[in-house]
């Protein structure tokens, strides 16, 4: 497998794993969708499904926290061609941002022009509600660390413009979505922590003040790297918490689970939506 050398590390190859996926399949899709904790039942309204685990790709690493299936799945949602990621590595599980975002070059090289990103995520504006969905307009990356950091890989830019992250027609096609399945879809700024631990309500009353409305461990560093890629981004949380300071029991990640189970077939039905417009357009 061909590698690339970024400072003293070498490696996997986006194109080398995407050439590993194009012998593997017939099914070209252009939308990719990942689907992070309260989206997994997606995965099951799938038809005509293509499907590997993620340790048949080279350089993919693979999840290893609970609602994180780790597959790749090539199929038909709602009649459109999709690219499904069912779970995501995080940086608290020990990987670098290269291999958490490693997905995001291998869907470039693929061929797939669009991506959808899901995440569970904790409610810090008082106005949400476990449940609720929130259209992310844009984020605060709040990691600590950037996955652009060192040599730009060949042909894409170091310093990406991030002033629109969020694709507006993307964003427009999930409200039209939302509506067709009646469902209260928030918007709001996402902010990524790296994690593991959960915020204290300290930090939360500081995020609130910087403008966020959500915040989690993930995505952020997937629409960077998307948006290197020349990638259209769209992305969506579920609130499955009240951020610390907001909820009047503590947080674990059994509660995150138990409500994104609740409102797992609202999920569907919004990407489910969101996949049949975009395949109209």
């Amino acid at each position: 497998m061909k590698q690339r050398i970024q400072g003293r590390r070498a490696t996997p190859d986006p194109a080398a794993a995407a050439a590993v996926l194009k012998r593997k399949t017939r099914q070209r899709p252009v939308l990719g969708l990942v689907l992070g904790s309260g989206f997994g039942a997606t995965a099951q309204a799938l038809d005509n499904v293509e499907s590997l685990p993620y340790a048949a790709l080279p350089g993919f690493p693979r999840p290893s926290v609970s609602g994180h299936a780790g597959k790749l799945m090539l199929g038909q949602l709602a009649e459109t061609p999709v690219l499904v990621l069912s779970g995501r590595a995080h940086y608290y599980e020990g990987h670098t941002l290269d291999e958490v975002t490693f997905a995001m070059r291998v869907l470039a090289a693929f061929g797939v022009t669009d991506v959808l990103l899901t995440n569970a995520a904790g409610g810090v504006n008082a106005r949400f509600r476990p449940g609720d969905f929130m259209l992310l307009r844009d984020h605060i990356n709040f990691m600590g660390v950037n996955p652009l950091r060192g040599p730009a890989p060949p042909g894409r830019p170091r310093f990406v413009d991030l002033t629109q992250t969020y694709d507006a027609s993307l964003s427009d096609l999930l409200r039209r979505a939302a509506r067709a399945a009646r469902l209260r879809l928030r918007e709001g700024v996402y902010l990524a922590v790296s994690g593991p631990t959960y915020e204290t309500p300290a930090e939360v009353r500081a995020f609130a003040r910087w403008g966020a409305d959500a915040v989690g461990m993930s995505t952020v560093p997937e629409a960077i790297v998307a948006r290197q890629c020349g990638l259209r981004v769209a992305g969506v949380s579920c609130i499955t918490n009240l951020a610390a300071g907001r909820s009047p029991q503590p947080l674990s990640h059994a509660e995150v689970l138990v409500i994104a189970e609740r409102g797992a077939q609202r999920a569907v039905a919004l990407l489910k939506n969101f996949a049949r417009l975009y395949g109209k357009k």
